[in-house]
């Protein structure tokens, strides 16, 4: 053997069983990484210098890093996606193992395959050398899954929740993990989910999470951001040296538009942006909840840096440009300033200041203003829950309501007792003010889920004052409450005309009746409110408990219309409950939107009347005294051209 190649030999030997250097995730691109065209506004060898704020959250990846849990709550260009591909460049190239990488959907894997995944291997020999083979046909070396050198590199989206759940790896990457809940069809939480494929590494696994923040209090990225350290990047004041975070608070700008600059917050001097680089240069990432289990990092767009990005400027002119259209402020406030979303009329609209502002009433009895009462139902498994509320008018033919009572009554609905339970609870009725016995006019009772044959049955049976068999409307702009419709047929096939009738409600039309009165409310005097709640409320037992969380237990996410729950908030009972009374004060044969002023004042006095009246009890539309308690029977049709009594009016 000659000399040279014995040098070779050995050398490649003691190269094989040589202990890894100490490197980084950000020593590694400086080193290797080589950015496409196809994705980078610059093109080249990686500079970490280019971009200072990526360092320390990249480096969070290294293999000696005691970091496990990293998560990103970036704006969007400031190169969150590529702390991902570094980390996924130096795995395979220096630590080797298995990886997932996690999109939220199909055509956002494959963009991020073609855009992402296929320049980092094309461009970066370190990578291309680990794989095992680069062949298009090979086994080896497909679209969504790749072998190399120690380890396997899976691509997943949560489209696929059967082969997400199957992976066992060492390192998991998750890009916009907000979008992740609404594509998993199976309902579970995609965080858990997903952390669990790690478990098989308990002392060595890698998380990272990056993604810009939705809704607030649905954004999952939110809520691993604040269960985290909360790390924001302060930079010197070129003018004192005082480190602070860039807000947006403290940017400021010309009349005319035309020059943005920062004040700083200590000597409250200017700071034009050409003075970033050096402040970014000089930045570091200071915890502002330490001792967190994990790592949390938040950047906004006033850190882009100079030509990677929006100048202030240009920043300055998108937010003014989107002050009056919620879905632009909404996607300036995710998308550039990374904080989740929370439509300003709704704020006010908190559990506890719902509970701050409850009233002096007691439950069962009601005030002296209200003059209807109608009951939504909602049912479950175990359980009915009903909310009885009492309604005067408002101003301009509006209403008011009145929380009466709120009742859990136990027991399965293929049970008749607790059918019989809910019959006595709305005929016992509630006591108005005067001295009079109210009943509820109109009951609507949730038919969905699989208790349907159940609600019907105790429809048809009419114990109560006009029962309603209601389901949630699917379209977004349903009417509060539809036509009815039989949906029963005879033996030959005919609509069954003394059947139950069904009603669908709009209970986003109802939501967006109800929530914007309860952000009004609260700077109203209690006599001026739209929604009124009683005290007892808060002392209530389980019957009621977390009343006041469940009435705002969802928001609305502007992108699809809809309501959604909160994030780990209360169970949304309360809230449905109320949208079903409303919902049954706008029974076709009550219609208590519709009474005018001179009827609401015919029903103030039969109120009175039956006060007057010893042993009285009101049918529960308050159209005259009665001494029985019982319900009304079904009255027969009226016959053509007769006068009818409907809800406390006439109609012919």
């Amino acid at each position: 053997m000659t000399a040279n190649a014995a040098r070779i030999l050995f050398g490649a030997v003691a190269g094989a069983i040589a202990p890894r250097k100490p490197l980084t995730v950000s020593e590694w691109a400086d080193a290797e990484r080589v950015l496409s065209s196809k994705g980078s506004a610059e093109p080249g060898r990686w500079r970490t210098s280019r971009n200072p704020i990526l360092r320390e959250p990249m480096d969070c990846m290294s293999a000696r890093s005691r970091v496990r849990v990293v998560v990103c709550k970036f704006c969007i260009q400031i190169g969150k996606t590529e702390i991902a591909c570094n980390s996924l460049g130096y795995t395979m190239d220096h630590n080797p193992g298995p990886v997932m990488v996690c999109l939220p959907g199909e055509v956002s894997m494959k963009k991020w395959v073609a855009q992402k995944l296929n320049p980092l291997i094309e461009e970066t020999a370190a990578v291309r050398r680990a794989l095992t083979s680069v062949a298009s046909r090979d086994a080896a070396n497909q679209a969504t899954f790749k072998d190399f050198s120690g380890g396997q590199l899976y691509i997943e989206h949560a489209g696929s929740p059967q082969r997400l759940k199957s992976a066992t790896v060492r390192t998991l990457m998750v890009d916009e993990v907000d979008e992740f809940a609404d594509n998993l069809r199976t309902g579970d939480d995609p965080v858990d989910m997903l952390e669990g494929r790690t478990s098989a590494f308990p002392s060595t696994y890698k998380r990272l999470f990056i993604s810009t923040p939705g809704i607030k209090g649905v954004s999952r990225i939110d809520e691993l951001f604040e269960a985290g350290d909360q790390r924001r990047y302060y930079v010197p004041c070129p003018h004192c040296g005082e480190r602070q975070p860039l807000i947006w608070d403290g940017l400021h700008w010309s009349p005319q538009v035309t020059a943005a600059w920062y004040v700083c917050r200590e000597c409250n001097k200017s700071i034009d942006e050409h003075e970033k680089p050096r402040m970014l240069a000089q930045g570091e990432w200071v915890p502002e909840n330490p001792g967190a289990p994990h790592r949390s990092y938040t950047v906004n767009c006033l850190y882009y840096p100079l030509g990677l990005g929006p100048r202030w400027l240009d920043l300055v002119r998108m937010w003014l440009a989107a002050q009056n259209d919620h879905a632009k402020l909404k996607t300036f406030i995710n998308d550039r300033l990374a904080e989740s979303w929370e439509d300003p009329g709704l704020r006010a609209i908190k559990n506890n200041a719902l509970a701050d502002r409850a009233e002096p009433y007691q439950l069962k009895t009601a005030p002296m203003d209200v003059l209807a009462i109608t009951a939504g139902v909602d049912t479950q498994d175990d359980r009915l829950e009903v909310h009885i509320v009492g309604w005067a008018p408002g101003p301009n033919r509006t209403l008011r309501a009145w929380t009466l009572d709120y009742v859990r009554l136990p027991g399965d609905p293929a049970d008749p007792k607790v059918w019989d339970d809910l019959t006595d609870l709305l005929n016992t009725g509630i006591e108005h003010e005067t001295g009079a016995m109210m009943r509820a006019e109109c009951s609507a009772i949730d038919g969905g889920g699989h208790r349907t044959e159940d609600v019907k049955h105790y429809v048809r049976q009419r114990r109560i004052n006009r029962p309603m068999c209601i389901f949630g409307a699917r379209q977004k702009n349903a009417p509060i409450l539809s036509r009815g419709k039989l949906e029963e047929v005879r033996y030959n096939g005919k609509v069954d005309k003394r059947g139950v009738m069904i009603h669908h409600v709009g209970t986003i039309a109802v939501k967006d009746w109800l929530y914007p009165r309860l952000a009004a409310d609260a700077d109203k005097e209690p006599a001026e409110r739209a929604v009124h709640f009683s005290e007892d409320l808060k002392d209530m037992d389980d019957a009621a408990r977390d009343f006041f969380a469940g009435m705002v237990s969802e928001i609305k996410d502007p992108k699809t219309g809809r309501y959604v729950p909160r994030r780990g908030g209360a169970r949304n009972e309360p809230l449905d409950t109320w949208v079903y009374a409303f919902a049954a004060a706008h029974n076709p044969n009550l219609r208590l939107h519709r009474l005018t002023q001179a009827e609401w004042d015919a029903r103030r006095k039969r109120l009175e009347a039956i006060a007057q009246s010893p042993d009285a009890v009101g049918d529960g539309d308050t159209s005259q005294p009665q001494v029985s308690s019982s319900p009304r029977p079904t009255p027969k049709p009226s016959a053509p051209g007769r006068f009818q009594h409907r809800g406390g009016g006439f109609r012919r």
